[in-house]
């Protein structure tokens, strides 16, 4: 994706050469059709220019909001095996904790009893007879929020669960709970938003007819029509690279 970005760039970058070649044509560039004249051409490329302005704010908005994101996640597991842990040591009863490491073991993308994998190094099962193994992990953003909440729902109707660690307590679960609630949902939108914003720079860049790959191949062959295809006008356009969209 980089390089693809990259890619975008450019023919931003050389759509501004472009246009400078041109200007530098003095009265001899003055074609009859309106989307390449030079005014046309400018307001191009600075709605151009403003789009990828604006991908590149959007980018960074989504890069820390999975930051974000992951951060806040990553310490989860650890924190759900001391909350089963309290829970098991509390005046709790046995079919309410059970209860509760089945969920906390979907929260951990663990299963109840640990997958055989001894077929799968036994010599004499072949690749075609080893089992096909369908993860118990439901290891999702929106799951394990699911989950979590379901677990703080159980942990607060146990009278028994009163741990005396904060970090532990279902007052402090459940912040962390609207903490990742808050935090998924950013993580989502800024990426609505940079895929939105991808498709409109498409729009721009990539039209046919419209975008800017297709008008620079009309200004070029103004340029040959009127300068000549052997002429260092002509050479000044043609050598300047646009690539079009990738599939």
């Amino acid at each position: 994706m980089a390089s693809q970005e990259t890619g975008h760039a450019k023919n931003v970058a050389n759509f501004e050469d472009l246009i400078s070649f041109c200007t530098g044509y003095g009265a001899s560039y003055n074609p009859a059709k309106d989307s390449i004249k030079l005014s046309a051409l400018r307001s191009l490329h600075s709605e151009a220019n403003a789009k990828t302005t604006a991908l590149n704010t959007a980018q960074t908005d989504w890069s820390n909001a999975i930051g974000a994101r992951e951060l806040l996640f990553k310490p989860l597991s650890k924190l759900i095996t001391r909350v089963i842990n309290a829970l098991d040591s509390s005046d709790v009863p046995a079919t309410s904790v059970e209860n509760a490491k089945t969920i906390a073991r979907k929260i951990q993308g663990k299963r109840a009893n640990p997958k055989d994998d001894s077929a799968l190094t036994d010599p004499a099962v072949s690749a075609e007879d080893t089992p096909k193994n369908i993860s118990a992990s439901q290891m999702g953003f929106d799951n394990r929020i699911e989950n979590l909440d379901k677990l703080i729902k159980l942990l607060s109707a146990q009278t028994g669960y009163a741990p005396n660690e904060t970090v532990l307590t279902t007052a402090l679960l459940t912040s962390l709970l609207a903490d990742m609630r808050a935090a998924n949902t950013a993580a989502i939108n800024t990426n609505t938003t940079l895929s939105n914003l991808r498709i409109e720079r498409d729009d721009i860049l990539y039209q046919p007819e419209t975008g800017l790959v297709d008008i620079v191949d009309g200004v070029k062959k103004y340029v040959k029509s009127v300068f000549g295809a052997s002429s260092p006008q002509f050479k000044q356009l043609s050598g300047l690279k646009f690539t079009g969209q990738k599939k």
